[in-house]
């Protein structure tokens, strides 16, 4: 079938960009993909998966695992700080994979070996992706993975890296407390404003029968469980 000039021009241009990005990842290209895991599970999963990664052979597909944390500090009740670290996507976990590259269907996917090593890992949920609609009757039909892009990559560990230290604070408003030291010692009352950044918050404590409103130090007070 001859082809007209426009035509010529256009699938050369598909044929190269598709060569290109053959290329592109064979020079070691990776992407990083989003796997929602059971909540409070995340160490237990980037431990698991590490290890069946050695295990399954599977090291040329998968290489590294992320939990992205930001640094928290703790106040205690005596008032001293626990530094700790607060993940910044509580109940996942970042995965980073190679593509493979289905000639039938000119698209890079992920390998299915790799896909089955990290979906079967105990407390993983699914990758974060597009829902493929089941094609008859109901419920949840599979999901396919989809990348983070560049920027968003770029984002989630630029975030993780240059955030301040977060003061974790275990009250809130509408909490009621039991003041522990000062001149309302033994006082109970309702939070009704908290500032982290000060380390402090209002309560409102009944003095002489009337709410009065009294700004405390974090260690000045005690949640009621």
């Amino acid at each position: 079938m001859t082809l007209y000039p426009e035509e010529t021009q256009d699938t050369t241009q598909s044929n190269q960009e598709e060569e290109n990005s053959r290329e592109f990842f064979k020079k070691g290209e990776l992407r990083w993909y989003a796997v929602q895991v059971a909540s409070g599970c995340e160490k237990r999963v980037k431990a698991n998966l590490t290890q069946r990664i050695q295990t399954l052979d599977v090291a040329d597909k998968i290489f590294k695992i992320e939990i992205p944390h930001t640094p928290a500090i703790k106040l205690r009740k005596d008032g001293s700080r626990q530094h700790s670290d607060e993940k910044v996507f509580p109940g996942y976990v970042l995965v980073q994979m190679r593509l493979n590259w289905i000639e039938e269907q000119k698209k890079w996917t992920i390998d299915d070996e790799a896909w089955q090593v990290v979906k079967s890992t105990p407390h993983v949920i699914n990758f974060v992706g597009a829902e493929q609609k089941r094609r008859y009757g109901r419920g949840r039909g599979h999901v396919k993975p989809l990348p983070l892009s560049p920027s968003e990559v770029e984002r989630v560990f630029k975030r993780a890296q240059e955030q301040e230290p977060m003061l974790k604070v275990t009250v809130a408003e509408g909490d009621h407390i039991t003041v522990l030291s000062g001149p309302f010692k033994d006082f109970e009352g309702d939070v009704i404003e908290v500032s982290p950044e000060r380390s402090k918050l209002k309560a409102l404590l009944s003095i002489f029968g009337r709410d009065t409103p009294v700004e405390l130090e974090f260690n000045q007070v005690e949640k009621h469980k």
